[in-house]
């Protein structure tokens, strides 16, 4: 019963400071990290949409590229909106879901921070006849939500793999190798590791890489954990690793960490990465990262806020949804295992699945610097100011 008043409590706190936020229906309330709000004037009499971002710590993405298209894109439509940061802790995100449910709101893009409690969210929205877009990760143990939108997840995987499997057989003789995987709570972990085993099991099987660890990260190592783990499998292989298949930018920033704590050189063990942050391509043109994988997440945010525009107009947020200048499949997922399924079976959900993009440093200039999405300024700062690259292109 205590725990039960605490959560009303916490509740009934978020709806006040929701509703002082947004002193009349005809206003846009947008919540950033750190309390700043801006409003902008509402269009529609239907109920807001409400974006739940997760953390800042995983990836500086959700808060650097996420938050602003979905500011510009539902500005731009002239809707009322909110966008909340739960900033890792599970019970912010549903206490801002309860929030978003007592404010009426017509549409909740979810971007879990697990998927227990993501599901919880789903359910409790459901029942109040609110439609659901699941974002970027994938909630498993639910009915589902209305629409899944992300980019292929298992081609994000493979596509790590596409690049670093090349580099890695180069190395000669038997090349021993490192899977650091994201998150268990987070589906899309599993998803990408899908992705680079069938690449990582198929060699390893013919003898010609040795796999010499396989770990999963808690948080995307949004705490530094990644480092700890990536020492611990050093000390136990007596720093017998020749590469390391990263799963995002901050993970592969990690394992650099931990390697050249053990005084091993990064630039000489080929490592993946995603998300295209800043930091992942400074350790690009420095040849401390081989990789990263770009989502263009103002893709991803522009088709999502289309996506929960239908479905705030009673559509079923894919049918007839398009985006000028971004392609993207409808696919399924199982709202179960959270594996790609045939659209249309029972418990699948409508996946909108966006293609991924390998960035090696030959090409950042034609991907993520073409698209707006990195400034050479941005990349040649600190020591990558130095680099070849950037004396090139800056």
């Amino acid at each position: 019963m205590k725990k039960r008043t605490t959560w009303l409590a916490m509740v009934l706190a978020l709806v006040l400071v929701v509703a002082a936020c947004s002193s009349d229906s005809d206003s846009t309330t947008t919540t950033a990290a750190g309390g700043d709000t801006t409003t902008t004037e509402a269009m529609s009499d239907a109920g807001p949409i409400y974006v739940l971002l997760p953390d800042s710590a995983s990836s500086p993405r959700w808060e650097t590229d996420d938050r602003r298209f979905f500011d510009e894109a539902f500005t731009e439509a002239g809707i009322d909106f909110t966008i909340v940061n739960a900033e890792g802790d599970a019970n912010t995100q549903q206490a801002q879901a309860e929030a978003a449910i007592n404010a009426g709101a017509s549409v909740i893009i979810l971007a879990s921070l697990d998927t227990g409690s993501g599901a919880a969210i789903i359910e409790a929205a459901s029942a109040e006849g609110i439609p659901v877009l699941e974002y970027d990760r994938f909630n498993t143990g639910s009915s589902g939500g209305a629409v899944y939108v992300s980019f292929d997840n298992v081609a994000v995987g493979a596509t790590m793999a596409e690049v670093l499997a090349p580099a890695i057989d180069a190395l000669g003789g038997t090349p021993r190798v490192v899977m650091l995987n994201g998150g268990e709570e987070d589906n899309n972990a599993f998803l990408f590791r899908d992705g680079y085993n069938m690449t990582v099991e198929e060699r390893v099987a013919s003898g010609a890489w040795a796999l010499v660890d396989d770990q999963f990260v808690p948080g995307w190592g949004g705490g530094g954990e990644g480092v700890g783990i990536m020492d611990g499998i050093l000390v136990a292989s007596d720093n017998g690793v020749d590469a390391v298949f990263a799963a995002n930018d901050n993970l592969a920033q990690q394992a650099i960490t931990s390697l050249l704590a053990a005084g091993l050189d990064p630039t000489t063990i080929p490592i993946s990465g995603q998300d295209a942050t800043a930091a992942g391509m400074q350790n690009i043109v420095l040849g401390l990262q081989t990789m990263t994988v770009y989502k263009p997440i103002e893709a991803e945010a522009k088709v999502a806020a289309a996506v929960a525009l239908s479905l705030r107009g009673g559509g079923d947020g894919y049918t007839g949804v398009s985006v000028p200048g971004f392609e993207f499949s409808v696919i399924g997922i199982g709202s179960a295992d959270g594996k790609p399924a045939a659209l249309g079976g029972d418990g699948v959900v409508p996946y909108i699945a966006l293609v991924p993009i390998g960035v090696v440093v030959d090409n950042i200039a034609d991907t993520v610097i073409a698209d707006g999405f990195r400034t050479v300024a941005e990349i040649c700062e600190g020591d990558a100011a130095a680099t070849d690259w950037c004396a090139a292109n800056g």
